[in-house]
């Protein structure tokens, strides 16, 4: 009865021998187009002839070329939500006074309002750029002082020698920054309304000349006979 049972026996261990051997070789014998791990993978997914993983050529990507630089540089002076009252229930909006500008003379103001914030900036920046002012400079400061009301507000700009630097605040500084004004003294009066303080500040930098050369002669003639007295 024993032997009966170990014949029976030595034929399914000998088959499962033989099919595990066989699972080795097949496994050992995978084609050469796998995932690309290994040296033979060139088929495989992301795979490259060198073996390597992801091989694609990566044009356009983080890699690619540089963004090109902006004309103008952009500071929002103010972002509001405002509603308006209709018949059929509140208009809700948004309005933002963006002002922009190049550092080398050139500044630009708008107002604008639009359904979202991306919209109101939009149009606010397309209004700056139909409304810059050049504004003179003379040995790295405005010409000359000047003095500009809009509404209720008032803006004073006064000229700076050299590392002064900017001595203002509020909108004014924002504005002469971004127009390039490297030395100035400026003093906001009457209202702290930002937008109408722009404006008066636009209005200043509008009255800006540059003086002739008569103007600089008689001066220079003005300042020598009182350094002479």
């Amino acid at each position: 009865m024993n032997e009966v049972t170990k014949q029976k026996e030595t034929p399914v261990t000998t088959a499962s021998k033989v099919g595990v051997a066989g699972g080795a070789g097949a496994a050992t014998a995978r084609p050469a187009g796998g995932r690309g791990r290994g040296p033979g993978g060139s088929g495989g997914r992301g795979g490259s002839p060198d073996g390597r993983r992801g091989g694609g050529d990566r044009r356009g990507g983080r890699g690619g070329a540089p963004r090109e630089a902006r004309e103008f540089e952009q500071k929002i002076l103010e972002l509001a939500r405002v509603t308006r009252v209709t018949k059929g229930g509140k208009r809700m909006r948004f309005r933002a006074s963006l002002v922009i500008g190049d550092r080398r003379g050139r500044v630009g103001f708008g107002v604008a309002k639009g359904g979202d914030v991306s919209m109101a900036i939009e149009k606010a920046f397309r209004q700056a750029k139909k409304n810059m002012v050049k504004v003179p400079l003379i040995e790295e400061t405005i010409p000359h002082e000047v003095f500009r009301k809009f509404a209720a507000a008032s803006v004073l700009l006064k000229p700076a020698p050299k590392g002064t630097g900017l001595k203002s605040g509020g909108p004014t500084r924002v504005v002469l920054e971004l127009a390039g004004v490297p030395n100035a003294v400026s003093k906001i009066m009457g209202s702290k309304n930002k937008i109408n303080n722009a404006k008066a500040t636009f209005l200043a930098l509008r009255a800006l000349r540059m003086p002739t050369e008569a103007m600089v002669a008689a001066k220079t003639a003005k300042e020598a006979k009182k350094a002479a007295v």
